[in-house]
């Protein structure tokens, strides 16, 4: 992989019609694009990232479904209200918007964190029509947990980093080396878009709090939704066998591995994923 593709070069988040959902008093940010009478996909975005991260899906979906995208509480444009977060409280910001956009049934995707939220908003609410996960976890015993390599990666940072060097160094365990290699626009794109709506310190430890707790292990069965399971075999931060176990847990799923990918794969290799996503819910 020599060349940026077209695609990923010109790809950018459009202006905002920012509208907003209150749940307890916390103001939760979203927009939404697409056809205001099709059926609705809404995106679970994973720990500290903002809205952002779906833009590749997004653009693929949204001339087909209306498409729904938000921050978590803590990210973005949402606030930042005290924590430490549940992942029962971030399954309820989702309720609330999509109960303020006056959808009655949607396509939940998440990815990573954003798939522990719609494992627990399959579970406390009833609108969710499908679920699509992506490098995610079930938690639990059987759980795997984040390499100890990969957590000092994010978290053991050296002191001497600038902003950007910063970011960057905290990505590298979740896109392969080759891809950030190929794409340094790219890549400087995304920090960009990282420090103007990443969560704060304080926000990311306390969405990582709602993480470490999360434990659907033993509920799975419960969730009978349609659903698709996707896991790249390189994912460093939320290891492959994680996805094999929340496949085997769900009554209704189907898994789908991706050779090579890594934990962000939805961008890596958004073209394939876009075509999953797109062939699984046009078929619920």
């Amino acid at each position: 992989m020599t060349a940026e593709p077209d695609h990923l070069k010109d790809i950018q988040p459009e202006p905002a019609s920012m509208q907003y959902a209150t749940n307890d008093g916390v103001d939760i940010a979203y927009e939404r694009d697409g056809p205001p009478d099709a059926e609705t996909v809404v995106f679970v975005e994973g720990i500290g990232y903002g809205r952002w991260m779906w833009l590749w899906q997004q653009e693929a979906l949204v001339d087909e479904y209306q498409t729904i995208v938000w921050d978590n509480r803590g990210t973005g444009d949402s606030d930042e209200s005290e924590g430490p977060y549940t992942m029962r409280q971030m399954a309820s910001d989702l309720e609330a918007v999509l109960d303020d956009a006056g959808v009655e049934q949607a396509h939940v995707v998440g990815a990573s964190m954003g798939g522990m939220i719609a494992q627990q908003y399959a579970l406390e609410y009833d609108r969710a029509r499908s679920l699509t996960l992506m490098c995610t976890s079930p938690g639990g015993p059987e759980a795997k947990p984040v390499p100890e390599e990969t957590q000092q990666r994010m978290f053991a940072v050296p002191d001497d980093l600038d902003e950007r060097e910063l970011r960057r160094y905290k990505m590298q365990p979740a896109l392969s080396d080759s891809f950030m290699g190929a794409h340094e626009d790219l890549i400087e794109r995304i920090i960009d878009w990282r420090i103007d709506s990443d969560a704060s310190d304080q926000a990311l430890e306390w969405q990582g709090a709602a993480v470490q707790a999360f434990d659907a292990s033993d509920r799975l069965q419960e969730i009978t939704e349609p659903a698709l399971v996707i896991h790249g075999t390189a994912d460093e931060v939320v290891p492959y066998e994680n996805g094999e176990l929340l496949a085997r847990g769900l009554p209704n799923a189907d898994f789908i591995t991706v050779h090579g990918g890594p934990h962000l794969l939805f961008i890596e290799e958004y073209e394939r994923v876009n075509t999953q996503i797109q062939e699984f819910i046009d078929d619920v």
